[in-house]
């Protein structure tokens, strides 16, 4: 096997786009095959990219046309397509969030084992160098023990956004607001790099647009050694940020909007708080230049290379740098932030999977079809960032 065959299920806005890069981008992948449950987009998708189409994932797991699928469906798909693709002894890559609950995440991760084939989720922005060196800089220990964490992670939709389908924004058809669509990425990389919090103390609201899930949302959280952080997430800010601090004993660390800033203290805090003489004394810090590699000419980025990520685990054993299993803790912190702002209280990580499942079930039971829609599928034009 030379490049690996791919089938795409979801033929939306997300699908599409990663149909493009199997067909035009990474040289390990190919598109053998697509699916899509609306008979026209598939028929659509299958002209364009001339490979057979299908509306039933079975069958064309069945087909013997794919060594892999990309999952791109919205997010109640992804568990039941992924665990179908598994049973059929298939490589899963899924796109982002892993799952809408914790209790689908131990199914898929589970069903992945027994399969003893690939699995990895589509969380890019791990893949950026100044991600890359951050990570390698914490596994040094340069900053030390982590004391305190922040994530914000802005952006803005407007309520056209939100109409352009009949399942986004909804508990019955996306299973949350922007904690489950927007944040995830960010999530992702803040408990990455800081650690997956013990407890969280949440609040989410729709404060601005006319939807039934959360366009905000923000967090006290507590670490195992004590540690605090802070997550705001939101779809109401323009322009939008994403900033991560990991603050430690020993430095601190900044990412950006891409750009990443470190500090290294020249004494441990806990030491030098007890050390020191004068009432004014403070630590000195130096700014430090991160090793951050330059890009090769013609080295993939953003989406094109998580699949030939995927590809090359599969072709080679490369390793993989997003596997679906790390999808869980950010599945843990979204989960964890819902029940604790329905239920008014701090949640415990690991979530209580009976108790998220029966609010899920609740709220998808209140939840009301939508009365405007005015159907758009276009691909996010940051898809490749």
């Amino acid at each position: 096997m030379h490049t690996v065959r791919f089938g795409v299920v979801g033929l939306g806005g997300m699908g599409l786009g990663h149909c493009r890069f199997l067909t035009e981008v990474v040289p390990e992948a190919t598109l053998t095959a697509v699916c899509d449950t609306h008979p026209d987009r598939a028929q659509s998708a299958g002209e364009q990219f001339g490979v057979p189409y299908f509306t039933d994932h079975e069958a064309m797991f069945r087909s013997g046309l794919l060594d892999a699928v990309l999952i791109a469906t919205p997010h109640y798909g992804h568990a039941p397509v992924a665990i179908s693709a598994f049973e059929h002894g298939l490589h899963v890559l899924v796109e982002k969030p892993l799952c809408v609950a914790v209790s689908e995440a131990d199914q898929m991760i589970a069903a992945a084992q027994r399969a003893g084939v690939k699995f990895a989720i589509g969380y890019q922005h791990r893949f950026r160098p100044e991600v890359q060196a951050a990570r390698r800089l914490i596994e040094q220990g340069v900053i030390g023990e982590v004391r305190r964490t922040l994530l914000i992670t802005a952006w803005y939709r407007t309520q056209a956004y939100y109409d352009s389908g009949d399942w986004r924004a909804t508990w019955a058809g996306e299973g949350g607001g922007v904690l489950i669509n927007q944040a995830p990425h960010f999530i992702d990389l803040w408990t990455w790099l800081g650690g997956l919090p013990s407890r969280v103390f949440g609040h989410t609201r729709a404060a601005l647009h006319a939807i039934e899930t959360e366009d905000e949302a923000f967090a006290l959280v507590e670490y195992p050694n004590s540690a605090h952080g802070y997550l705001y997430a939101t779809t109401n800010e323009e322009p939008g940020e994403n900033l991560i601090e990991i603050c430690g004993d020993t430095g601190k660390l900044r990412l950006h909007d891409g750009e990443l800033q470190v500090w290294r203290l020249k004494h441990s805090i806990r030491q030098f708080t007890y050390e020191a003489e004068g009432m004014w004394d403070g630590i000195p810090a130096e700014r430090i230049e991160p090793p951050i590699p330059p890009t090769p000419d013609g080295a993939l980025q953003g989406q094109p290379a998580l699949i030939q990520n995927f590809a090359r685990a599969i072709l080679y054993d490369e390793p993989l740098i997003v596997p679906g299993a790390e999808g869980l803790d950010a599945i843990e912190v979204i989960n964890a932030l819902i029940l604790s702002s329905k239920r008014g209280a701090p949640v415990s990580i690991p979530v209580d999977r009976a108790a998220y499942d029966a609010l899920l079930t609740e709220l998808k039971a209140h939840s009301t079809p939508k009365t405007r829609v005015r159907e758009q599928r276009a691909t996010d034009p940051n898809l490749i960032r």
